[in-house]
């Protein structure tokens, strides 16, 4: 396995990293920035791969979650989801890019939604769920192992996560009816 390749998937698992961290957080400014970290690494994984549609999704990705640290408008909502579709055109017809690029792209835009309409932290998992799921079956069918790695690990994170919010909730519920 040559250098670049080695480079690649350890950006990859990084990501990864970032990304479980950022799905633990409770406040969504906070997860917000952990995962634009995450997102950095992972876009440039993909790159590195030759994978453009989830490269050019988790760059915007990145960015409209730093962004969205500010401000979370309509103004910048637009502007993310035209991004994507202009993107997605570029890709589609100029470069002539694969059917594959759906699935990136309609992950990026539940992303894109969700990180900016969205302000409670444990809607925005509800959300995400769909979105890794599309970009799970992307990183399989573009062959990226820590792709693959990143949206398993984000499933159960989310999952894992919002069984301990409810579970949570049910003990404080029964600690009151106790009182």
């Amino acid at each position: 396995m040559d250098n670049y390749v080695i480079y690649a998937e350890a950006l990859g698992a990084l990501a990864v990293i970032f990304n479980f961290i950022g799905y633990r957080q409770q406040n969504i400014n906070k997860y917000l920035l952990i995962s634009a970290i995450a997102l950095a690494c992972l876009s440039t994984h993909f790159f590195m791969i030759n994978a453009l549609a989830a490269g050019i999704s988790c760059a915007l990705a990145c960015t409209r979650n730093l962004i969205a640290l500010y401000y979370r408008g309509n103004p910048i909502l637009i502007f993310f989801v035209l991004a994507n579709i202009a993107f997605f055109s570029y890709e589609w017809w100029w470069l002539g890019s694969e059917w594959v690029i759906f699935i990136a792209y309609a992950s990026s835009m539940i992303f894109t939604v969700g990180s900016i309409v969205l302000t409670s932290a444990k809607r925005v998992k509800q959300w995400f769920i769909l979105a890794e799921v599309l970009g799970l079956v992307y990183a399989i069918l573009v062959g990226s192992v820590f792709g693959t790695v990143f949206n398993l690990s984000n499933l159960c994170s989310i999952f894992y996560s919002l069984h301990k919010e409810k579970r949570n909730q049910l003990n404080d519920a029964v600690e009151k009816n106790d009182k």
